[in-house]
């Protein structure tokens, strides 16, 4: 089944690989979890070995943020199986959130906890790919003030659901969201390197636009609005392309 959320959690792990506390460490993160100098990265002449080293452990390395976001996911979903008769209650508190997320988002306030992120200083990355999964791990907790308010949005949507697989899904959703961009920057960084110098001057505008999705968002759940968008979302999508889903 497909409904909008799953794409609300999408666009929300983009808008966090986009944060300003995120993007510009993007390379030194490919660097380190990888074990190659950005200017080895960066040499015309690398050899596909040292596309495939920077390429694989960046997977390992998804893969340990991805794992940290799920769990998440299956705790706010399960709290919210816990109290399903507070149903209403805990979709208008939520969308209430969200809403204020996106008004944060949109720069009307500032929380300067949230502009920071808890740095790990790792010496040392473990060996392998066991290495850079545990790198990711480390990425999600000390990111997790940074990318709370739009993180804390998509669990607050987990929350509503009181599924535990509709959790997992939308977090899976969200790190894919956030996976894609980096993994991109993995294998094309030249690229991203032009487009990460070109962004920062658009960087506040894609905030903006982040936190209207959010109002936007919030206000459909606490008119719930959003389980009748949901329905005819899924009536207009191709029944083969349900089922493959």
């Amino acid at each position: 089944m497909t409904d909008v959320n799953i794409l609300v959690a999408f666009t929300a792990g983009i808008f966090s690989f986009l944060s300003p506390c995120v993007l510009p460490l993007i390379p030194s993160y490919l660097s380190f979890v990888s074990g190659v100098s950005l200017e080895e990265m960066r040499a015309p002449q690398a050899g596909s070995r040292v596309r495939w080293r920077v390429a694989l452990n960046s997977l390992a390395f998804i893969l340990g943020f991805s794992m940290v976001f799920i769990s998440l996911g299956v705790s706010a979903s399960f709290l919210g199986s816990l109290f399903l008769g507070y149903r209403s209650i805990i979709r208008t508190l939520g969308g209430a959130f969200i809403v204020l997320v996106g008004i944060y988002l949109m720069g009307f306030f500032k929380i300067a906890a949230l502009d920071r992120y808890l740095q790990f200083h790792l010496r040392d990355k473990p060996a392998g790919y066991v290495g850079s999964f545990v790198v990711g791990v480390t990425f999600a907790v000390a990111w997790t003030p940074c990318v709370g308010p739009i993180l804390g949005a998509i669990l607050a949507l987990a929350g509503t659901t009181a599924e535990i697989e509709r959790g997992i899904l939308l977090l899976a959703t969200y790190a894919a969201g956030l996976a894609a961009p980096f993994f991109l920057s993995a294998v094309a960084v030249n690229s991203f390197f032009q487009f990460s110098q070109k962004f920062r001057r658009y960087i506040q505008i894609v905030h903006v636009g982040g936190g209207i999705l959010l109002v936007i968002v919030g206000l459909l759940l606490i008119t719930d609005y959003m389980t009748l968008l949901n329905i005819y979302a899924i009536r207009l999508t191709p029944a083969w392309l349900i089922k493959r889903l």
